[in-house]
């Protein structure tokens, strides 16, 4: 037996609302970065002294997908936060000085000194 009640018809709608949702979401990531993408282009690549100061990881999902991060400071005490590569993570240590090659919030490379 069908019972054509309130319960249902609010289903009816929530459904629909959630799918939109979910897709106005990756619609927007997707956007945000190719907005970001450009913003980098268009910004100058800039090398500056800078020294490591610290590093971190993020891990997510089912299949432990890690993420590096890489924090520096630049002689004018501003610091800065990149995403890298894991090679790049690891040849990396606290108290490293060097130059930071970056273009906007691109990490492009850092050349310890020796």
């Amino acid at each position: 037996m069908y019972y054509n009640d309130g319960f249902s018809s609010i289903i009816s709608i929530i459904v629909p609302l959630g799918f939109i949702t979910v897709f106005g979401i990756i619609i927007y990531s997707v956007f945000s970065n190719i907005k970001q993408g450009i913003k980098n282009n268009n910004s100058p690549l800039l090398s500056v002294p800078a020294q490591v100061v610290t590093k971190r990881t993020t891990v997510r999902g089912e299949r432990s997908h890690t993420t590096y991060f890489v924090t520096f400071e630049v002689q004018s005490g501003d610091r800065m936060e990149f995403e890298v590569k894991g090679e790049q993570f690891g040849q990396l240590v606290e108290k490293d000085l060097g130059i930071l090659a970056f273009q906007g919030n691109r990490f492009i490379s850092f050349d310890r000194q020796k």
